[in-house]
């Protein structure tokens, strides 16, 4: 029951009994940022989550893994590619330049080594973004159908490794993407067996920290909730108490 203020300080706070407070708070709906205690159920759902920032604004971590091996792939490129062609530029300049006049050994040196690191560039790029591509496709590709069919199987990889093989070759035909698809699904199972394996020993899986993330994410946010519900009754009791006009009821 709620009386209407009298004086000049009333109005200012809302005078509201203990026990309206208590059966309001316990009463009130939960709000949207709590989340739910589980994964969505539908695979759509699912796949916007993943590519949805958190509160946090941090993508989840299956968007970060492949981040990482996107960049990792390309590092591996570079090198792949650019330590054959730091080697076969110099072999070639030094061929080419037996007849060459320098100042001095340092001219020459400096020479060689600058067209060697002009090899080192050109091939390292060419294979890095290549690897790069090759490597976020992939992993994109069986992300998407792990989150979707909410579990990790060989087949997603196979699957992801023959669009990634499609392609790459697709430039050359039918042939060309019939070749490439087979090769990319051959080379996607001994990868997905390796990454399934390296999760496997981890103690669980991509999918399974995903839903042990997701409640506990859920359980800290409703905890904090009805911390602050509890010091909001515990400010309207006082403010109640404190009131002039407040009456206390004498339950029977």
């Amino acid at each position: 029951m709620e009386r209407p203020p009298k004086g000049p300080g009333a109005g200012l706070l809302p005078l509201v009994w203990a026990e309206e407070s208590v059966g309001s708070a316990a009463a009130a709906p939960q709000p949207s940022f709590l989340g739910q205690p589980e994964p969505p159920r539908s695979g759509w759902e699912r796949l916007r989550a993943v590519f949805r920032r958190d509160e946090q604004k941090q993508y989840p971590e299956e968007i970060l893994n492949i981040f990482k091996a996107t960049f990792s792939g390309s590092i591996i490129g570079l090198f792949y590619g650019g330590i054959p062609g730091f080697l076969y530029a110099k072999r070639r300049y030094i061929e080419q330049s037996e007849g060459t006049i320098y100042y001095n050994h340092l001219d020459a040196v400096r020479s060689v080594h600058q067209a060697a690191m002009r090899g080192f560039i050109r091939y390292g790029f060419r294979w890095s973004w290549r690897v790069a591509a090759f490597v976020a496709i992939f992993n994109t590709v069986s992300t998407v159908l792990s989150v979707y069919r909410d579990k990790i199987v060989i087949s997603h990889f196979a699957i992801a490794g023959a669009c990634t093989g499609g392609l790459f070759r697709m430039h050359l035909g039918l042939r060309g993407l019939t070749g490439g698809s087979i090769f990319g699904a051959l080379l996607g199972i001994p990868a997905g067996g390796l990454l399934m394996a390296m999760q496997s020993l981890s103690g669980e899986t991509l999918v399974e920290r995903r839903k042990r993330e997701q409640r506990e994410r859920y359980e800290q946010n409703l905890a904090e909730w009805d911390a602050k519900l509890r010091i909001t009754e515990n400010i309207s009791e006082e403010a109640g108490k404190n009131s002039p006009d407040f009456i206390p009821q004498t339950r029977s």
